[in-house]
């Protein structure tokens, strides 16, 4: 099978636009939580969201074609263009057909559903505009994508919940792998800060009420944390076959070497009491790039900061890495990012190939007391020098669908 590497990560999230300033701040430990602007939340339980401040379309997106996009697809075009430009690719009537694109969503273009559903009910059919069912549609982020960058190589989109981000890149690092392309532009985008996903959320009983303090309101792992906060935003990574990297120069951030994937098989939004579909997904993972669970030292978990999601992955680290758990550090971005729900994965994965980069493990924030049953090192308040070969990152989403991804530190061979 063919080596595959990073060559451009690009992010648009609550901490920032653009990778540099992203992971500066993540890496200061920056939140980017904060009161809902993007419609008025008086009436919802909860009232706070990682929204994606001062982001404006026009940046990314021609003038004529904004109304032709959900918010997700223009994310997913900023982030695109930022891994592009990172990765210094360029398109030509040469390689255009082996760059692919696979780019998922959880929800897709919530914000256009609501919109022209009101359009429908005040208005009538006559006002439903045209372009409603190409704005909200999963793949066409993908295809926009595609269109922007003239990539003609596998065209696809995956829709898995919270678990998008991270099987689109693991099935784009296969794709490589096995020769169907020599590049891959992937991840997932999300833009589900919407009335109606905020109080579906929220009559869940899943989203934090700390609305008196939205920059503490993420605090995965810790005693007092109270359910997760929405993000928005998307993770997008280049993704090389090696050899093909190494002939144009390009720089290389990690090498991506192991995929897992699992179902629980146990409830729709709940995970296994037990953690074994999240103990199954890292091993198969670890497997999958036959490598030793003590050859791991940072873990950028999952960690949404919901009581009962939160033990059980820490279940589940601790079950695979047995007496090297202690020696491993994991943290949850999440405390600072929100959750971006299916564009987490893609965003997760960036991160952590970025933390092989520099050797920071970004800190989990607002981690004051870990509460019982959450034991491991997970980098609180402030983020720190790693030593390490092999960095992992997991997703889980509703349904019991599991994803997981290892990076190698890159070196000159």
């Amino acid at each position: 099978m063919r080596r595959v590497v990073v060559t451009g990560v690009g992010i648009t999230c609550p901490v920032g636009i653009g990778t540099d300033e992203c992971w500066r701040n993540l890496c200061d430990g920056r939140g980017g939580i904060g009161p809902i602007t993007l419609f008025d939340p008086t009436e919802f339980a909860c009232k706070i969201a990682g929204e994606v401040n001062g982001f404006e379309p026009l940046d990314f997106v021609d003038k004529r074609d904004v109304r032709k996009m959900g918010r997700f697809i223009f994310f997913a075009l900023a982030s695109s263009e930022f891994a592009m430009k990172a990765s210094g690719f360029q398109v030509t009537p040469e390689n255009a057909e082996r760059l692919g694109v696979y780019i998922g969503s959880g929800i897709g273009g919530f914000d256009v559903i609501e919109r022209e559903h009101s359009k429908l009910i005040e208005g009538g059919p006559r006002k439903v505009s045209p372009f409603f069912i190409p704005a909200t549609i999963v793949n066409l982020a993908s295809g926009h994508v595609s269109i922007r960058w003239g990539a003609k190589g596998p065209n696809s989109a995956t829709a898995t919940a919270c678990t998008t981000g991270a099987h689109a890149v693991g099935d784009s690092f296969r794709i490589i792998a096995r020769g169907d392309a020599d590049a891959m532009l992937c991840g997932g985008a999300e833009a589900a800060i919407t009335p109606m996903s905020i109080a579906g959320f929220g009559n869940m009983k899943a989203l934090s009420r700390r609305n008196d303090e939205p920059e503490k309101a993420c605090r995965p792992w810790d005693v007092d944390r109270d359910g997760f906060i929405v993000g928005e935003g998307a993770g997008i990574l280049m993704l090389e076959e090696l050899e093909h990297a190494k002939r144009r120069g390009a720089p290389i951030v990690a090498e991506i070497v192991g995929y897992g994937m699992s179902g629980d098989a146990f409830h729709i939004t709940s995970p296994c009491e037990d953690g074994d579909g999240a103990f199954r997904v890292m091993r198969n993972a670890l497997a999958d790039a036959g490598v030793e669970p003590k050859d791991v030292g940072y873990i950028n978990a999952h960690g949404t900061s919901t009581p009962l999601g939160d033990r059980i992955e820490s279940l589940a680290i601790r079950r695979l890495f047995g007496e090297h758990a202690d020696k491993v550090a994991v943290s949850s971005t999440k405390s600072m990012t929100g959750h971006l729900l299916g564009g987490a994965g893609g965003l997760e994965a960036g991160i952590t190939a970025l933390a092989l980069r520099d050797q920071i493990a970004p800190p989990t924030i607002n981690l004051d007391s870990p509460d019982e049953g959450c034991d491991l090192d997970y980098v609180p308040h402030h983020s720190r020098q790693l030593d390490t070969e092999y960095a992992l990152t997991n997703s889980f989403g509703f349904g019991g669908t599991n994803g997981a991804l290892l990076f190698k530190r890159y070196r000159e061979d």
